[in-house]
């Protein structure tokens, strides 16, 4: 071979060589340290670039509840003292009693993180969810040098696509997508499932529902209820707070219930106790309701504290499926069920422990 053919031959290798490194996915580079980059963006639409392994991780805010569903306390190097009492009844915590032996990073709740704090424990990254606005989360992320991940749940948290993102985003940024692929899926499966033991139930065949003392910026009594709830929507209920034509948290003028007067009423057993009070300063007005006067009052486990946990809800909406829907959810266990949902998304059977605290699933009277 003559020598313009061997110089011809080396640079058509070397044209070829740079055409596929120019074609490769920029979250597959390498940094300057080796590791490898990963580029994407945020839920604000803030571009994140991550260089090398991420082996130390803050989650505040809501993050956190999302990250124990895929990692638990993986990796994890801080956390708002907010965040390690298992008394205030969040599932996340109650399965992970090894987070109140991190190092405090911010007192959390209303979240407040401490960029001293912080610093100290020298994460790789910090994810951020429902917490603080984009500026002051930038202005932190200056201050400490170290990249921030906004994620955030949605107005619904269950079932909500917006929490989906978020998983997955925790999935990426930790290297744990599949896991995060197989939370997103089990969440849909459920949905999917309550879809169908409900979708041939008869309109004319559903009773009227009222869910009251819902935990909505503290606890309250029977008028703190919710419109349009993803909980009730998931299983075609007839919500009679949805007349209002609003979504989200609602506090009613008590009077409404009286000309509602819904066949079943459901207090959250966070605001049980206020509302029993109530009950002894107005027993006429609770007497006269149909629903107290046939014995259809239960209670469920309370799913707001610090944001919605998204496991409880949803088992929240098996049981009620269960008291709306006696005949289709005749092979469904409540108390089985919340098990079955807890030990997936945080690794441990917690049914008893929230029932200890909160009553559990079961029908109720206010005296």
């Amino acid at each position: 071979m003559n020598t313009k053919k061997v110089v011809s031959c080396i640079l058509a290798v070397m044209l070829i060589c740079s055409l596929f490194a120019g074609c490769s996915d920029s979250s597959d580079t390498k940094g300057a340290t080796g590791g490898d980059v990963i580029e994407f963006k945020d839920m604000e639409g803030r571009d994140i670039k991550l260089e090398g392994d991420v082996d130390k991780v803050v989650a505040i805010g809501s993050a956190l509840r999302l990250y124990t569903y895929v990692a638990g306390t993986d990796k994890l190097v801080g956390v708002e003292k907010g965040q390690q009492d298992p008394a205030t009844g969040r599932p996340y915590i109650m399965a992970n009693p090894s987070l109140k032996d991190l190092p405090i990073v911010g007192e959390g709740h209303p979240a407040d993180p401490d960029p001293e704090l912080i610093m100290q424990v020298e994460p790789d990254v910090i994810i951020a969810g429902d917490i603080m606005d984009k500026a002051s989360l930038e202005k932190l992320e200056s201050k400490i040098g170290v990249p921030v991940v906004i994620v955030n749940c949605g107005a619904n948290a269950v079932f909500d696509p917006n929490t989906y993102e978020a998983i997955r985003l925790i999935g990426k940024v930790i290297d744990k997508g599949d896991r995060a692929e197989e939370v997103v899926s089990f969440m849909e499966d459920s949905k999917k499932e309550l879809a169908d033991l409900t979708k041939d139930i008869p309109e004319e065949e559903k009773p009227t529902i009222y869910v009251g003392g819902l935990s909505y910026k503290g606890m309250h009594g029977i008028e703190s209820t919710a419109g349009q709830s993803p909980l009730l929507t998931a299983i075609g209920a007839k919500n009679v707070a949805d007349e209002l034509g609003k979504q989200g948290s609602i506090m009613l003028d008590k009077e409404k219930l009286i000309e509602w007067d819904p066949d079943i009423l459901i207090i959250d057993a966070n605001g049980l106790r206020i509302v029993k009070d109530d009950y002894k300063k107005n027993k006429d007005f609770y007497n006269s309701l149909s629903a107290v006067k046939n014995g259809k009052v239960y209670t469920q486990l309370p799913y707001v504290s610090y944001y919605n946990n998204v496991e409880t809800a949803i088992a929240d909406i098996y049981y009620v499926g269960k008291i709306l829907y006696p005949e289709a959810f005749k092979d469904i266990d409540p108390a089985a069920k919340a098990d079955e949902i807890y030990e997936f998304l945080l690794g441990k059977p917690l049914y008893r422990e929230m029932a200890e605290k909160f009553g559990g699933y079961k029908q109720i009277t206010l005296e």
